[in-house]
């Protein structure tokens, strides 16, 4: 929390084009004017009036901007522990997370106690298949640090531990010391800190790899969020995961069963002629009311395999942070892609080890913090 994720987030999209400095000077003013003028980057991705006023990252801000190799989409996931559902909705879209770190003398030390975020978020992040991790050491610039090697060794020693027991390829994670308030090592090297040898973030950011996407799939897009737009009419919003969306699709939303067609895609503004896994788009709908469809539902192509409701599945449960025993009969909320269902564990039919798969316990009678299940 308050790690300046929105700070460092908004000076780099400022920096890479993603907005105009008169956007900025804009921001500029506001901020000073409700006695947050150290906000100015923040205010970028803090569009929402209500997010101002609280001075905290509710939704998940979609923003773009360019590197010379790659257009980068941010989804700026909230911090703060009451925001965790949205979290896991915004980090479940992701193919690389960063984490972003207060350096400060105490606020790094918070983060990464036992029931600190900066674990939480960590595990949230590699559990929901985000296998490629950038930490970024910020607040570099804060007077408790000063520039300092040692912090930043100290730093890079105790997360890489930490992130090694949740299960990152530590070897392949980059950590780089930034102040996301001045730019050091954002885009240029900084000349502060000229111990630090690596890439700066926009050269890490660049190195990461785009996962292959699947294509060839059935259509599946779970939606983020639906509008209604004057003159234009209703528009569900969110992210490919699988196969092709083309205008004119006939696409069915499950679980409701609605079916209809698409009559336009759009994504950061621009017409698409066609959305494919990866892209978070925006598309228009015919004679479908914003009553009928909702977050959570997922939009699928009516004649290739629609998504269905299930009944039942089998799922592989990891249990990260629970007060006692769970057994059968435990009635959970379940959060999935973008929707958030109660379900039922009807039984446990193993414990595993969490390492290797392997069975350890057939029909377990209860399952406790650390063991993972097949359920």
């Amino acid at each position: 929390v308050d790690a300046g994720k929105s700070t460092a987030t908004g000076h780099l999209i400022y920096k890479c084009g993603g907005i105009d400095k008169r956007t900025i000077e804009k921001f500029e003013k506001e901020a000073a004017e409700m006695g947050k003028a150290s906000f100015k980057y923040a205010w970028v991705l803090d569009k929402l009036k209500a997010e101002r006023e609280r001075g905290i990252t509710i939704d998940i801000a979609l923003w773009k901007f360019e590197s010379p190799k790659s257009v980068f989409t941010i989804i700026d996931a909230p911090g703060h522990r009451d925001f965790i559902k949205n979290m896991i909705t915004g980090t479940s879209q992701a193919d690389a997370a960063i984490l972003i770190i207060a350096s400060g003398q105490g606020e790094f030390e918070a983060g990464i106690s036992k029931d600190g975020q900066t674990r939480e978020h960590a595990l949230l992040a590699f559990t929901l298949g985000v296998k490629q991790m950038i930490v970024f050491s910020n607040k570099m610039d804060d007077k408790s640090v000063n520039y300092s090697q040692d912090r930043y060794n100290e730093i890079v020693k105790e997360v890489g531990s930490y992130l090694k027991k949740v299960g990152y390829n530590v070897e392949k994670v980059k950590f780089i010391p930034i102040s996301g308030w001045n730019g050091d090592n954002m885009l240029e090297k900084s000349a502060n800190m000229p111990w630090y040898k690596g890439p700066t973030l926009l050269e890490a950011l660049d190195s990461l790899e785009a996962p292959t996407r699947p294509h060839d799939k059935p259509l599946r897009l779970p939606l983020q969020d639906v509008y209604k737009i004057g003159g234009i009419g209703t528009v569900p919003v969110g992210r490919v995961e699988t196969g092709i969306l083309k205008p004119g699709d006939v696409v069915t939303f499950a679980p409701a069963g609605v079916t209809t067609e698409v009559k336009s895609i759009e994504m950061h503004h621009e017409q698409l002629a066609e959305a494919a896994p990866g892209d978070n788009v925006g598309f228009n709908v015919k004679n479908i009311s914003i009553k009928d469809i909702r977050r959570g539902f997922v939009c699928s192509n009516s004649k290739n395999d629609p998504a269905k409701e299930a009944e039942n599945f089998l799922a592989h449960v990891i249990v990260m942070n629970h007060p006692g025993q769970i057994s059968n009969g435990y009635a959970p909320v379940l959060d999935c892609h973008t929707a958030h269902i109660a379900c039922k564990f009807t039984e446990l039919e193993a414990k595993i080890d969490r390492r290797t798969g392997k069975e350890s316990e057939a029909f377990p009678k209860s399952i406790k913090n650390g063991d993972a299940a097949l359920i």
